[in-house]
């Protein structure tokens, strides 16, 4: 009799710290999932904005290359709202913008506080065929290759989104959401209309006469 009252209470006991400790897990996890929701719900607003801006600004480069003679067919944009993906043609250029609907949580390290869990738009230079068939983690390696700056939006709508600028040592740039989808658009045309193409050139061998 008491060694199965003894086996009960141990058996309670054991039960009473899995409660308590797999209670701190799902509180924990939960907070993380929360975060995660809202922060998407955050960035997926940030990305219609974006392509809002995405509009008006080729109807004023349509208009300005138009007043200086040159064509204009090859200045467009298309926006895939279920792939959460925008592409935006600038005559040579074209860039695209992928909304990572990632299915967990991710963040970026905090020096001071703990990790800040936000929702993310790369913007890369060129096109992925591979994106129409979903986001993974091959398209995801390939997507940082040719990354030209991210976009990182926080839970808190009154928080400040973080843009990174990848050939300025992933610089941080703090701004204001409602400012955001608009400035992220600019800052990654000027990057990558300001640049240029060389030439492709095969190596070069010092030959002997």
């Amino acid at each position: 009799m008491n060694d199965n009252f003894d086996n009960l209470e141990t058996t309670m006991r054991k039960s009473s710290v899995i409660q308590e400790r797999m209670g701190l897990v799902s509180g924990h996890m939960y907070k993380q999932f929360l975060e995660y929701q809202q922060s998407s719900t955050n960035t997926l607003i940030l990305f219609d904005k974006m392509v809002e801006n995405m509009a008006l600004t080729v109807d004023y480069l349509k208009q300005s290359f138009s007043m200086r003679g040159i064509p204009t067919e090859n200045i467009y944009y298309k926006y895939d709202r279920q792939m959460h993906i925008a592409l935006i043609n600038i005559l040579w250029h074209s860039i695209s913008f992928i909304f990572n609907t990632k299915d967990k949580p991710k963040a970026l390290h905090r020096e001071k506080d703990g990790p800040l869990f936000t929702g993310r738009i790369i913007a890369i230079k060129g096109i992925i065929p591979e994106l129409s068939q979903g986001y993974n983690e091959e398209t995801e390696q390939k997507l940082l290759d040719l990354e030209v700056a991210s976009l990182y939006v926080p839970a808190d709508k009154n928080g400040k989104a973080i843009i990174k600028i990848r050939h300025l040592g992933n610089q941080e740039f703090y701004i204001n959401q409602m400012d955001a989808s608009r400035e992220f658009l600019l800052r990654v045309i000027e990057t990558v209309c300001g640049g240029g193409n060389y030439h492709k050139e095969g190596s070069r061998v010092t030959i002997s006469i």
